[in-house]
């Protein structure tokens, strides 16, 4: 029993310290391409359309740093619906960040075009 409350204890703290409100400004991006071979950009709307359709993940990735935010399907939906309509585009989005071993997930709560 003191075994199952610490382990509580701890992935709950671990839960609180990992979630962070913030807004990323950054391209929408399909996974797939993008890391595999660097494909991005206008030219490449019609396959990143094709790809998440397939079910490849989008992301949002920050050029200017570089840091790629793979969306997390906090609610149990699929999240390619979210990005879907800025395939290749630059978003704005706000959300919960969360951060397990080096990789960088993103809790979309609303996402619009970047002015």
């Amino acid at each position: 029993m003191m075994k199952k409350t610490m382990l509580t204890a701890i992935f709950g703290v671990g839960l609180l310290q990992a979630q962070k409100e913030i807004t990323v400004t950054g391209l929408v991006v399909d996974t797939g391409c993008y890391m595999s071979h660097n494909t991005k950009g206008e030219k490449h709307i019609k396959c990143a359309t094709a790809c998440a359709k397939a079910g490849v993940p989008l992301a949002l990735l920050d050029e200017a740093s570089g840091t790629l935010y793979l969306p997390v399907a906090a609610d149990h939906k699929n999240q390619n619906e979210k990005l879907m309509p800025f395939i290749e585009q630059k978003v704005k989005a706000t959300g919960s960040l969360m951060e397990k071993n080096g990789m960088k997930g993103f809790v979309i709560k609303s996402v619009e075009p970047a002015k």
